[in-house]
């Protein structure tokens, strides 16, 4: 695994730390699919989320969020489209969500 990956995966344990402090339950992370991955799955009372996690070791490109352009979305909302059919979960309530993580000065 090189060192961005590396950053990528402590970004996501990150993030699964910090929604699961918040309450949320973590159902999935990292579910792949042709149509795309998405990091997080989880949920609250009422909703499904789908969680888009960024992370960043600087702002030398902008902020961690602008990566996620249209050309992601439509991965991410596929993927999440295949994995409510394939858990039969078509009429739940969803949310997609993006976290940004700053890994800075290390």
């Amino acid at each position: 695994m090189n060192k961005k990956q590396m950053e990528g995966k402590e970004g996501e344990k990150i993030a699964t730390q910090y929604l699961e402090s918040q309450g949320y339950k973590v159902i999935c992370k990292n579910f792949r699919c042709l149509q795309g991955e998405i990091d997080i799955i989880a949920s609250d009372s009422s909703n499904i989320i789908f969680v888009e996690v960024k992370t960043r070791t600087s702002f030398k490109y902008g902020e961690a969020k602008e990566a996620v352009d249209n050309h992601k979305q439509k991965h991410i909302f596929k993927a999440a489209e295949y994995y409510l059919y394939k858990n039969r979960l078509e009429g739940a309530f969803v949310r997609i969500d993006v976290i940004e993580v700053y890994i800075i000065n290390r």
